[in-house]
């Protein structure tokens, strides 16, 4: 009997590591940038992840500097576990003069950051 516990807690064990894995890391997949009036920038971002619920979904994307200072975030507020890959976007996103190319990450909610990044050049600089 003993044995045949310890059988169904390992099988259970592996069957959620694998539901985890599924999803994977939050990836970066496309991006627009598009020069405002106000000297910031409105950033349009694709992503792809294997949205599973609100257990396991892509939850933010963030701008950086090529040095990895974050210059924006936007939070994803609900999985899109039927519309993939999804694209969101930002406004008024102000970039440091002199900086003519950031990178875009995402993250999602059990893995956090570590998908596919993408370095993009800023029109206009």
């Amino acid at each position: 009997m003993e044995n045949l516990m310890r059988a169904l807690l390992s099988g259970v064990f592996v069957a959620m590591l694998a539901t985890q894995a599924m999803a994977g890391d939050a990836n970066v997949v496309a991006a627009k940038v598009t020069p405002q009036a106000d000297s910031t920038y409105r950033f349009d971002v694709t992503v792809r992840h294997g949205d599973e619920g609100w257990d396991h979904y892509a939850d933010a994307w963030e701008v950086l500097s090529e040095d990895g200072k974050v210059l924006a975030v936007r939070t994803l507020a609900h999985p899109h576990v039927n519309e993939q890959p999804f694209t969101r976007s930002l406004s008024g996103v102000q970039v440091p003069a002199g900086m003519d190319r950031v990178v875009i990450r995402a993250r999602d909610s059990v893995h956090g950051y570590g998908g596919e990044t993408l370095t993009v050049d800023l029109p206009d600089r």
